[in-house]
């Protein structure tokens, strides 16, 4: 998928559907309030999803002022650059600050868990979110801790 060969991508995913190999599905949990609250890319089930969806997008504005480019590069998917930016700011790391920051006070360090690897964007996204939010966050992903705070 990264080299484009579109075609080589459908046979693979064709030939692990046949023999019953799955992907495991990127999910990332948050606690707040003793509460634990898991995210899917995508995700459209969460109780609150819509303002989840609205806190994203006004981070994003704010990170675009403060000089924030995503980077598509590895989205692996063949469609228009707007359309990869979107897949980007709806992984599931993003949803769960997004949530972290509306159900906490401002201030509260968030921590979070992820069961595969941070993408680039999602670490560079992190960085800029900790940055506006005057937050620390820390992400602990399938290899390693990421620790955020002042733009570190």
């Amino acid at each position: 998928a990264a080299a484009g060969q579109w075609g080589s991508c459908d046979r693979i995913r064709e030939l692990m559907k046949e023999r019953g190999v799955k992907r495991l599905p990127g999910r990332t949990w948050i606690e707040v309030g003793s509460r634990v609250h898991s995210f899917v890319v995508d995700d459209q089930v969460h109780p609150q999803i819509k303002e989840i969806h609205a806190e994203l997008q006004r981070l994003y504005e704010q990170m675009k002022e403060a000089g924030y480019e995503p980077d598509t590069r590895f989205v692996l998917h063949d469609v228009e650059k707007e359309e990869k930016v979107f897949r980007l700011f709806h992984h599931s790391e993003k949803l769960a600050i997004a949530f972290g920051f509306l159900n906490t006070v401002p201030g509260t360090r968030l921590q979070i868990y992820k069961n595969l690897r941070v993408c680039v964007d999602c670490h560079t996204a992190t960085k800029f979110m900790a940055i506006l939010a005057g937050r620390e966050i820390v992400v602990r992903d399938g290899n390693r801790f990421h620790h955020f705070k002042d733009g570190f």
